[in-house]
C-alpha cells in the first residue's frame, strides 16, 4: 500500500518511514515514476500523464505505478513538488532587493516555460513538499531587505508570483500570433477603414501600440512593463 503524501514528499528524507511491502523488490522507484511523468506532461502536455501511459512508458503494470502513487492527483503534486526543486537558487549576495525579485521573476518564468503543465497544477497540498519550501525559503530571501512583517512579506511574494504566471501565459506560443504580425501592415488600414468614425480612442491607442509592436500585441514589452510596476507596487511598502 502506498505511503500518505507527506511521506512520498518527503521519502529521501532519513526520517522517512520505510516503504514497501512482502514481495520481489520494485522494478522501478517512485522518484523513476515521478521523473518519467514529468516527462510526459512536458512532451505532450498533462493531459498525456495517465496512469496507463505512465505504465507502459516504464514497461511496468498499472498496479505497479500505484504501489508508488496513491492516486493522479498525488502523482501531479508530487511532479510540481520535483519540479520546484529543480529551480535555480543562487545567492542574492549583496544585490538589492529590486535586483532579488527581477531574479526571482525570471526563475518563475524560466520553470513555468520549461514546465507550462505547472500552470495546471493548483494543489495547495504541494505547499508540504520539500522543493515547493525550498523554493519559497530562498523567493522569501529577496524581498527580506524591505523589512515586511511575515505575513505581508508572504503576501508581496504572492503578489510577485501571480503576475510571473499571468506572465507566462501571455509570453507563451499563440498559433497565430505570426500571421497577425506578418499581416499587421496590411490589415491594420483595412481594419481602420472598416471601423470608419466607431471606437476612436481604440483607434487611436490601438494604432500607437500597433506600429510600435508591429502587431496587436507585444507580450515581451508587457513583461517589462508589468514587472516594472510589480516593482514601484513593493517600493511602496518600505
Amino acid at each position: 500500500m502506498p505511503r500518505p503524501l507527506i511521506d512520498l514528499l518527503w521519502r529521501d528524507h532519513p526520517d522517512a518511514p520505510a516503504g514497501g511491502s512482502r514481495g520481489p523488490r520494485a522494478s522501478v522507484s517512485t522518484g523513476t515514476v515521478v521523473a518519467a511523468a514529468i516527462r510526459l506532461a512536458d512532451a505532450d502536455g498533462l493531459g498525456a500523464v495517465t496512469v496507463r501511459r505512465l505504465a507502459g512508458e516504464l514497461g511496468v503494470s498499472t498496479m505497479s505505478v500505484y504501489t508508488h502513487v496513491n492516486s493522479r492527483d498525488d502523482l501531479l503534486v508530487l511532479m510540481a513538488d520535483a519540479v520546484h526543486g529543480q529551480l535555480d537558487r543562487p545567492s542574492y549576495g549583496r544585490l538589492g532587493w529590486r535586483a532579488r525579485v527581477r531574479r526571482l521573476a525570471e526563475a518563475n518564468l524560466a520553470l513555468l516555460q520549461a514546465h507550462p503543465w505547472l500552470h495546471e497544477v493548483r494543489d495547495d497540498r504541494t505547499a508540504l513538499g520539500p522543493g515547493t519550501i525550498a523554493k519559497y525559503d530562498h523567493e522569501l530571501r529577496a524581498l527580506t531587505p524591505l523589512g515586511l512583517d511575515p505575513v505581508t512579506c508572504d503576501a508581496a511574494l504572492t503578489f510577485v508570483l501571480d503576475f510571473v504566471r499571468a506572465g507566462a501565459r501571455s509570453l507563451a506560443p499563440r498559433p497565430h500570433a505570426a500571421e497577425l504580425a506578418e499581416h499587421w501592415p496590411e490589415w491594420g488600414p483595412r481594419l481602420a477603414a472598416y471601423l470608419g468614425e466607431d471606437h476612436p480612442l481604440a483607434q487611436e491607442v490601438g494604432a500607437a501600440a500597433g506600429a510600435a509592436h508591429d502587431g496587436a500585441t507585444d507580450p515581451s514589452f508587457a513583461w517589462d512593463f508589468g514587472l516594472a510596476r510589480v516593482l514601484d507596487a513593493l517600493a511602496a511598502l518600505t
